[in-house]
């Protein structure tokens, strides 16, 4: 699998406030992470690639970048930037039209409340100013109205650099990457299940961090299997994080036979070799709107996958959908119906039925969103039909190989 996209993200940017040099190996060579490390270029820092990683060498403090800083579609950037910068740089965070409809002013709000000088466009959307400021940064407690890494991790990156104590607390626990990132580089910070405290630390690079392979990369993969008579497959090195292993414990429950095989742990992440073989019958389930936080990114798969199972799939607490690449409840829905699939909104939510063929389309469209492409990739294969994947650019976001691998794996 590609390198988690969210390990790579805060490997590249954490990377460039720590002291020494970081080489990142097995870096998502997708787009979204690829305009974290040209960001990073236009602050100063030395960020080259050499012998298949990544080298990152710190230089502060950073300059402020000649014209804006072009964030692509990766919120995760706009958003961890602007943490990372604030009261730092003057700066200008901008991006493409799709990111440019999706809500800033929600990390906006919390960085003013450190005195930091940040402020969105119209309706709190990009481009993100931030401007230099002659006082420190102080840390302050949040209490987030969302369960979302990306806020709690531009706030640490914020935090790191602030007077006293940072303290965030979310209604649910979100992906823990960068509090355990942070800590490995010898951060001083807490967190339980509901809260996380930092205190203003000097950062000390890893020298060497092996990224992970992506989990919801290889949930696709795991899905198709699950559903694809007498196939059997391995994932091998791939993430396992509790905070990300939602997908995997809703495929169990559904009936999915998922093994877990040679565990390791490295920085604090734990990875492994994931082992699926084909499941049947699958029956669906209920996913309540406490368990979204930690399956946010495989909604449209798991929807997917309901489509091949017995009865009914319930998923609610999806308001966060609506702000992604597309609005995911309507994407998904909209590509569940192309296959045939008995799907309705709900409040707050999707339900679909299962148990009927599907009726693949000769073609559909991502919407410029990857995970619509993929979670398409996966119902044709589901199918064992052909079909035409437009606007399929997008998919290099996240898995610039993957038809590739997925040839690999199901073309026979």
């Amino acid at each position: 699998m590609p390198g988690d996209k969210s390990i790579s993200h805060r490997a590249v940017l954490f990377a460039a406030l720590a002291r020494g040099t970081t080489h990142i190996r097995n870096l998502n060579r997708g787009d979204d992470v690829g305009a974290s490390v040209v960001a990073l270029r236009a602050l100063g820092v030395q960020a080259s690639a050499d012998d298949g990683q990544l080298c990152v060498a710190p230089v502060q403090p950073f300059r402020d970048p000649q014209g804006s800083i072009d964030c692509g579609n990766s919120g995760t950037t706009m958003r961890l930037l602007a943490g990372m910068l604030a009261g730092s740089v003057n700066a200008l965070l901008d991006g493409d039209e799709s990111l440019r409809r999706r809500p800033m002013e929600r990390i906006a709000a919390p960085l003013r409340a450190m005195d930091a000088d940040v402020t969105c466009g119209p309706h709190g959307l990009p481009p993100v100013r931030i401007a230099r400021n002659d006082k420190p940064l102080r840390g302050v407690t949040h209490d987030l109205p969302v369960a979302s890494a990306q806020l709690v991790s531009s706030l640490l990156l914020a935090g790191v650099r602030a007077r006293g104590t940072t303290t965030i607390h979310v209604p649910a626990q979100p992906r823990n990457h960068g509090e355990l990132m942070l800590r490995a580089m010898g951060a001083a910070i807490d967190w339980t299940a509901r809260s996380v405290s930092i205190k203003a630390s000097k950062l000390h690079a890893l020298d060497t961090y092996d990224v992970p392979g992506d989990l919801s990369a290889a949930a696709y993969f795991i899905a198709a299997a699950t559903c694809l008579t007498d196939s059997r497959i391995s994932v091998l090195d791939t993430g396992v994080n509790p905070s990300r292993v939602g997908v995997l414990d809703v495929m169990r429950e559904m009936g999915a036979h998922i093994g877990i095989k040679a565990l390791r742990e490295r920085h604090g992440e734990p990875s492994a070799d994931i082992e699926v073989s084909a499941s049947e019958p699958l029956r669906n389930i209920e996913i309540s709107s406490s368990r979204i936080p930690n399956l946010i990114d495989d909604i449209p798969l798991l929807c997917a996958l309901a489509a091949h199972a017995d009865g009914t799939l319930v998923a609610r607490g999806l308001a966060e959908l609506r702000v992604k690449e597309s609005d995911r409840i309507a994407s998904t829905i909209a590509l569940l119906r192309a296959f045939g699939v008995a799907v309705a909104e709900i409040p707050d939510g999707i339900s679909v039925r299962g148990g009927r063929p599907l009726r693949p389309p000769e073609r559909v469209s991502t919407g410029g969103d990857h995970r619509i492409g993929l979670t398409a990739a996966t119902l044709a294969a589901m199918a064992r039909s052909p079909i035409v994947i437009d606007d399929a650019e997008c998919i290099a976001t996240s898995f610039p190989d993957f038809a590739t691998s997925w040839q690999a794996a199901f073309a026979r």
